[in-house]
């Protein structure tokens, strides 16, 4: 994630920013995309250091899990991928040296912590979205590569850049492996979505050059401009991924997660009223152009500034991203990261993303967000983990609904049963029929009424279980002896469309 733009320059804050933030949507949305981007390169947030036994490694993610169920995520952006190796035992390439220490060693016979990871936050009605990073190769000059990784195998398909390898995007056989590897993932696991960060040709340094004019010269595709030729690279691999994930799983979402700024005015009369990196002159990434083109089902843009940041201002970039959605969602990346920091005054203010939350929500186009990183939140946005659990989260929410992807809800839940038991209320009931285009559950929510209170499914407030996984039954132990409830489920498909409600069924509890 990058953590720079050029052209810092702090300005002061407009004071009817906050005043509308503070009066926008009070009740939280049902559907909204609540999700955290877990890194596993260098062990930013999960394993904490190379080396843990399984047993460790499964405890922290367990630990971490539920902390953002906590504070009310809903999807977690697990990096899977970092630099050409794996956190997955299903994968044409080497182990993760950021997992036991060494690339290429297996944690144990048995585990697959992708595996383990997507069962553990479908249990807690999380989405899980395998993070890759489709070009880079090595973090550093110094890496030791396993026998097995493609820098070893196929070294005429890198080239390096600031002591870093990377793939050559211009080249189509690197295009058409990538392809391969992450389709061992949409194949072999149960995953939600794909998903991709910043990084696509590298970040510029001053004195280095990309060393690809041989590649230019012998697969030009008809280009005469090079940085056109290497946009057009970029653009080939998002059309073939969207292309090659939805034939084989339609419901497996793809996102990306570019640099905030697509365009600054001054190059685009389209672009936005800011003044720094932008993502199409220096990173060769025209990311509006893969929504445009509807090659991805949501885009996330690094939102990283605050309200006072006079380069980029965090509202002046939502509203132009927002502007610019073509139907498809729009989640805005937040700096958890920065609470805190001293070199911007607004990111001591903890009421900076409380306020960009409020901010977000008052724009019908804007479905979600996505934070950086999840230590953040055990370190210096503790304060930030706590008014999302206690305000703007409280109430748990479904992931927003992609209708060009699948539209036909599930049929209801049936034989909905409450039976009192000594530690609260045991709920069962059947899965529902088929629907037209053959689902029936893969996930289900429970809603909980008091006696006398308004049945109805629109307030989250009533949610008392999202679970992303078709067990049957449900055991509330959140009761009150003595009280009587009434109980509502429905399913959901796997794009989180939901059924109308079975029951309502009445208890008394004991």
């Amino acid at each position: 994630m990058l953590k720079k733009i050029v052209f810092a320059i702090l300005t002061t804050l407009i004071t009817p920013i906050f005043i509308y933030a503070q009066t926008a949507a009070k009740i939280a949305p049902k559907r909204e995309f609540r999700g955290v981007w877990v890194a596993t390169v260098t062990n930013i947030d999960w394993p904490s250091r190379p080396g843990l036994s399984v047993d460790e490694q499964k405890q922290e993610l367990i630990a971490l899990l539920d902390q953002h169920k906590r504070n009310g995520m809903n999807a977690i952006m697990l990096q899977v991928r970092p630099a050409a190796d794996a956190f997955y035992r299903k994968s044409r390439e080497p182990w993760s040296q950021w997992l036991m220490g060494k690339q290429g060693i297996a944690p144990s016979p048995g585990y697959d912590p992708l595996e383990f990871a997507i069962a553990e936050a479908h249990s807690r009605g999380m989405e899980l979205h395998a993070w890759f990073n489709p070009y880079r190769a090595s973090m550093s000059a110094n890496t030791v590569f396993s026998e097995d990784h493609m820098t070893k195998k196929r070294p005429d398909m890198f080239f390096t850049y600031g002591g870093k390898k990377q793939f050559d995007p211009g080249l189509p056989e690197v295009r058409e492996y990538i392809v391969q590897v992450i389709l061992d993932v949409v194949k072999g696991y149960d995953v939600d979505g794909i998903h991709f960060d910043d990084y696509f040709y590298p970040y510029p340094i001053a004195g280095q050059r990309i060393n690809d004019g041989a590649t230019f010269s012998k697969y030009s595709n008809g280009f005469t401009n090079l940085n056109d030729w290497r946009r057009n690279n970029v653009d080939l691999l998002i059309k073939q991924l969207d292309d090659s994930i939805h034939h084989y799983k339609k419901y497996v979402k793809f996102g990306i997660s570019p640099f905030g700024i697509w365009k600054n005015r001054k190059e685009d009369p389209e672009g936005s009223e800011t003044h720094g990196l932008s993502n199409f002159t220096e990173l060769y990434a025209d990311s509006r152009k893969w929504i445009k083109e509807g090659w991805v089902d949501y885009i996330n843009p690094q939102v990283y500034f605050s309200f006072t940041r006079k380069a980029a201002p965090f509202d002046t970039l939502v509203d132009w991203w927002s502007n610019n959605t073509y139907g498809r969602h729009l989640y805005i990346g937040q700096a958890a990261y920065l609470m805190n920091q001293r070199m911007e005054a607004a990111w001591r203010d903890p009421s900076q993303i409380p306020d960009q939350i409020r901010y977000m929500r008052a724009n019908n186009r804007v479905q979600g967000s996505v934070f950086f990183s999840s230590k953040s939140f055990s370190t210096v946005a503790r304060a930030t983990a706590d008014s999302l659990r206690n305000d703007l989260y409280k109430y748990p929410a479904l992931p927003p609904q992609m209708p060009w992807l699948d539209e036909i809800v599930p049929n209801i839940p049936q034989g909905l049963t409450a039976e009192a038991v000594g530690v609260g209320v045991q709920l069962k009931w059947s899965a529902p029929l088929k629907a037209e285009d053959g689902e029936t559950a893969s996930g289900y929510v429970i809603y909980r009424f008091d006696e006398g209170e308004k049945i109805s499914v629109v307030n989250p407030k009533n949610i008392v279980k999202i679970s992303f996984n078709d067990t049957p039954s449900f055991l509330d132990t959140n009761t009150i002896k003595g009280r009587r409830y009434t109980y509502l489920v429905t399913a959901l498909d796997r794009l989180k469309n939901e059924s109308d409600a079975s029951g309502p069924v009445g208890v008394e509890t004991k």
